[in-house]
């Protein structure tokens, strides 16, 4: 008798505008506005249902493993937690409280702190697969707002909400969120010549510095509570960016989208101290200098990745400039399709 075997894959996010906008407290007061985008790097999750009683978690990209008695409820203890956060909520809200033996195996095609969404969507991939094992009845909305609350709420990570939608729906999204968890994602039909257009005026670059993204946030946070005006304005601004590069990427308009991801980039920066530093601005300036119209980092910020926005006729030359410093030029491709997972018998 062959083994079952379920597999899920969800796609990482390019935050193009908007992003930090979508954290608590600002969106609840304000509400906020993000321009995203999927790319084809992913997350990966692999179930095997198991006949002894016991369950093993394997990260085989972190070199983390796992092995425990068939339980209920398994303790957070920075082993493995988004492993761990799925299988309790799942065994809890969705299985009656009755344990699942079973062997989860994950990898990403980028490592956590990239400032690509790598744990949210990797939260992604292991709760569709959950869903596609159990056959549970779940839609998009539901996956997103349940793999963000097991990611914010039961294991406590901070961050902000966009992520975990991005994985889920995939594709070029203009998300609002409001108070109480309200958000609604609004896809966008981007014509095929714009995609294309963007995919060759764009180059992203690895850094090699991976940073706690939760450590920024929480310094945004922290300011948007104190009611620091500097940081508040400048999140207003991030989500006008983000409806003004909406339009400009619908129309087409890459000089225009390039001017707001700049513009996007020194706001970002006003949220908190540590998301940009010397080496980061140093490098955007040389960028620049290479022909690059404008560079903003992905994510929180503080490292992770960096995307350029250039000419296409100059964008050899600013990959040859990019090719000499310490990090490394990502060949990358913009996905259409969310998570998606398959059962193989």
């Amino acid at each position: 008798m062959n083994k079952q075997i379920i597999r899920s894959r969800a796609p990482l996010r390019l935050g193009l505008s908007g992003g930090g906008t979508d954290v608590s407290p600002y969106c609840d007061e304000y509400g906020g506005a993000v321009l995203n985008a999927t790319i084809a790097m992913y997350a990966y999750c692999t179930i095997e249902p198991l006949e002894e009683d016991k369950i093993i978690f394997v990260a085989a990209d972190r070199d983390e493993y796992y092995e425990g008695e068939l339980n209920r409820q398994l303790e957070y203890d920075g082993l493995l937690d988004l492993h761990k956060g799925v299988y309790n909520r799942v065994v809890a809200s969705f299985n009656q409280g009755k344990p699942l033996a079973c062997k989860v195996t994950t990898y990403s095609d980028a490592l956590a702190g990239s400032g690509l969404g790598s744990s949210s969507t990797m939260m992604v991939a292991i709760l569709t697969a959950f869903v596609e094992w159990l056959r549970l009845p779940l839609g998009e909305y539901e996956i997103a707002h349940i793999a963000y609350e097991i990611e914010r709420l039961d294991i406590g990570l901070t961050g902000g909400r966009q992520d975990q939608y991005a994985a889920t729906f995939g594709g070029f999204n203009f998300m609002e969120f409001y108070a109480e968890e309200r958000v609604i994602v609004n896809p966008l039909r981007v014509k095929n010549w714009i995609i294309h257009e963007l995919n060759s005026s764009m180059v992203l670059y690895y850094t090699g510095v991976s940073r706690s993204s939760a450590e920024i946030i929480d310094q945004q946070i922290e300011h948007i509570e104190s009611g620091d005006s500097r940081s508040l304005d400048a999140t207003h601004q991030l989500k006008q960016d983000a409806f003004d590069m909406k339009e400009s990427l619908l129309h087409g308009n890459m000089s225009r989208f390039a001017e707001i991801l700049g513009r996007s980039w020194d706001a970002k920066r006003k949220l908190a101290t540590k998301i940009s530093n010397k080496e980061i601005d140093d490098l955007i300036n040389r960028a620049k200098n290479a022909g690059a119209y404008a560079g903003k980092v992905s994510g929180a910020g503080g490292g992770g990745f960096i995307m350029f926005l250039v000419n296409p006729v100059e964008k050899l030359n600013l990959v040859r400039m990019l090719e000499k410093e310490p990090g490394k030029v990502v060949n990358f491709h913009f996905e259409k399709n969310g998570v998606q997972s398959w059962t193989i018998v």
